[in-house]
């Protein structure tokens, strides 16, 4: 019988089995907390400290208190839609507006009707319309041609022109565009996909305080927007709704929706 002890650096098999399994720990620690997640893109996984500490779970600084949250990546609304936003104008602030919009008929119509692809303003809701100034103004909603439109409106500029588009009556839909059957999207939207009706929101069924009223819209610009929240290059809307939505309808679904609300047929595919 061997009088040599098992555990001793003077055994051959122990070493090399203790030795093994530190050289694989380490391995494991190093691939695991250090090369895999600072292989990571995100500012939490940036530097090597930051690497461990994410990985493990842990906060990178520790005894911060701090309730702070971290700054968006991109620019969002921060427009709080109320059913009482500009609920009320003065006669004082439409006739401010219709100076104003002067400079606006050019692509929304002289009496608020695009004769273009631009969005229809008369009888638009005045919150949807001043939202969509602010979000301009911040950088929340962006457009080479909005942009610097509104880059000298003052707050009560906004709500003047808001007071005005919101006064003026709202286009007439032909009767014969009118009977067109409301397409399964718009009347019953697509449950399963996570996608609400959109007559739930814009009107039809209910109305969502700070969605537009969409009736007449021009098609390509309906199907533009449709678009553009789906692809995240439009993001202010409220907790991402039109986004989500958008992200799951088809490009049928969007060409039947933006053709229904502008009175016309579906294209044919």
């Amino acid at each position: 019988m061997s009088e040599e002890r098992l555990f001793s650096l003077r055994n051959r098999w122990f070493t090399v089995t203790v030795g093994g399994t530190l050289l694989l720990v380490v391995f494991s620690v190093v691939v695991g907390f250090i090369w895999l997640p600072s292989a990571q893109s995100d500012a939490p996984f940036q530097g090597v400290w930051n690497a461990i500490c994410s990985a493990a779970g842990v906060p990178q600084q520790w005894l911060r208190n701090s309730s702070a949250t971290p700054p968006p990546t991109v620019q969002t609304s921060t427009v709080e839609m109320t059913p009482q936003l500009l609920s009320v104008s003065s006669e004082l602030a439409v006739g401010r507006g219709a100076t104003l919009a002067l400079r606006c008929t050019m692509c929304h119509g002289a009496r608020g009707i695009s004769e273009a692809n631009s969005p229809n303003l008369a009888g638009q809701y005045s919150a949807v319309i001043y939202k969509q100034l602010l979000d301009f103004t911040s950088g929340a909603r962006q457009s080479a041609v909005m942009s610097p439109m509104v880059a000298n409106l003052s707050d009560q500029d906004m709500r003047d022109l808001s007071a005005y588009y919101t006064s003026l009556p709202r286009p007439r839909i032909p009767a014969a565009a009118a009977a067109v059957p409301m397409p399964a999207i718009v009347s019953d939207g697509a449950p399963m996909r996570n996608i609400a009706s959109c007559a739930s929101c814009h009107g039809g069924i209910d109305h969502k305080a700070g969605a537009p009223w969409i009736e007449g819209l021009p098609a390509a610009y309906t199907k533009a927007q449709l678009l553009a929240f789906a692809n995240d290059t439009r993001h202010n809307d409220i907790n991402q709704q039109m986004r989500n939505v958008a992200r799951n309808m088809t490009p049928e679904e969007m060409d039947a929706a933006a053709a229904y609300y502008a009175g016309a047929q579906p294209p044919e595919r």
